[in-house]
């Protein structure tokens, strides 16, 4: 019995640089579960791997602990 992995995309708002991302990355990284994050600053794009579904609302806790918006696609 193996456990499907989950992806997640959300788009946040207000990041500007590299310590941004880094903010973002960190803090999302933290969730239970969270296997790997990747942050796109370009287009604001964060996508959360994991090993199992995460709830939309603790991504959306950690990026504004982070201090930016996930954003209504």
């Amino acid at each position: 019995m193996s456990t499907a992995a989950t992806t997640a995309t959300v788009t946040v708002t207000g990041m500007t640089c590299g310590c941004c991302v880094n903010s973002v990355s960190k803090e999302v990284g933290k969730i239970a579960g969270v296997t790997a994050v990747d942050v796109d600053l370009a287009t604001g794009r964060v996508t959360v791997d994991s090993a199992a579904p995460v709830e939309p609302g603790a991504i959306a806790a950690a990026v504004d602990k982070a201090g930016y918006q996930v954003t209504a696609d």
